[in-house]
């Protein structure tokens, strides 16, 4: 059996740390988040090239995936990469982070997030989707998901080209009693979609996890009003509250989950690290009050890193919960 299968956009993610002057000239608004196309993704490189450049496979799916196998279980991830040093590397050091891959490949740029740390630690990312918003049906690996225990989604798999996709990856596991486990992903995600976001998870989720801020636009509701809400359409429900721990709801019992106390050096990864450890609780069999426990001690050893990964493996049975 495989524990989890996750699905999403396979992005690398390239850090680069930089002055404030490079922002200006490549006109990025410093703190913020853009799309870019293939084009101003390449002129942004090019400006880059003579500076050190930290390559890791990323993605929301993607870095659960990860966090599964950091903490000794089975993953597998599926996505779309192109035929470029990018989509090798990707393939290369997700294996090497214990993670098996089902990479199909296509003709554009693989997906990149470029991010740019200026000296007070502000990130500023240029992200280019690429060859991850092709990933198509024919892309599923149906074998694999049969195979395993849970089948993770990001949510911005469920909107445009590749919603087509995951519910047809969706689909299969509910067919073969495979748990579903969706990460809301977004706030303004979730308003373009609301409708169909929650018929999706009244049909399909097992397992929903979402922020305060996703929770409160996913339901209409705020704190434990906003869980039980979500609660209503799936078996276990997670409202992550950041500094303050999480909640988690399941068979009409709310627990409250404390945080493991850290010094925060990087919130980028904390919720896909949870989800992970929630999931990794789940492939053995633990109750979800104890899932989450890992989950919240997981995330925290995340943030208090660098990366959006663990950069050494997590002995769960060691962790005392």
């Amino acid at each position: 059996m495989i524990d989890v299968v996750g699905i999403g956009s396979a992005l690398m993610d390239l850090t680069i740390a930089v002055d404030e002057a490079l922002l200006e000239r490549l006109n990025l608004k410093k703190g913020t988040m853009q799309l870019v196309d293939e084009e101003r993704s390449r002129s942004i490189l090019q400006a880059l090239s003579n500076a050190p450049i930290e390559k890791t496979p990323g993605g929301s799916a993607a870095n659960t995936a990860a966090g599964v196998a950091a903490l000794g279980g089975s993953a597998v991830f599926m996505g779309k990469v192109g035929g470029d040093e990018f989509g090798e590397l990707y393939r290369a050091e997700s294996e090497r982070m214990g993670v098996e891959t089902r990479l199909a490949r296509h003709g554009s740029m693989t997906g990149h997030a470029i991010t740019l740390i200026t000296e007070d630690s502000e990130r500023t990312f240029a992200t280019h989707l690429g060859a991850a918003v092709h990933f198509s049906k024919e892309d599923v690996a149906a074998d694999d998901i049969r195979a395993a225990r849970a089948l993770h989604v990001e949510g911005y798999m469920l909107e445009g080209a590749m919603k087509e996709a995951t519910l047809h990856a969706m689909g299969i596991a509910r067919e073969h009693g495979v748990k579903v486990s969706i990460d809301l992903a977004d706030p303004s995600l979730i308003e373009r979609n609301l409708d169909e976001f929650q018929r999706i998870a009244l049909g399909y989720a097992d397992i929903l996890y979402a922020n305060e801020d996703e929770a409160s636009a996913f339901t209409g509701e705020k704190g434990e009003m906003a869980l039980m809400a979500m609660a209503a359409m799936c078996e276990i429900a997670v409202v992550k509250l950041g500094e303050r721990g999480s909640l988690v709801r399941s068979r009409d019992i709310t627990h409250r989950i404390e945080p493991f106390r850290v010094e925060a050096v990087n919130t980028n990864g904390a919720g896909d690290m949870y989800a992970a450890g929630m999931l990794y609780g789940f492939a053995r069999g633990f109750p979800p009050e104890r899932a989450a426990r890992i989950a919240s001690y997981a995330s925290s050893r995340v943030v208090a890193q660098v990366g959006a990964r663990l950069s050494s493996k997590l002995d769960a049975a060691q962790i005392g919960i």
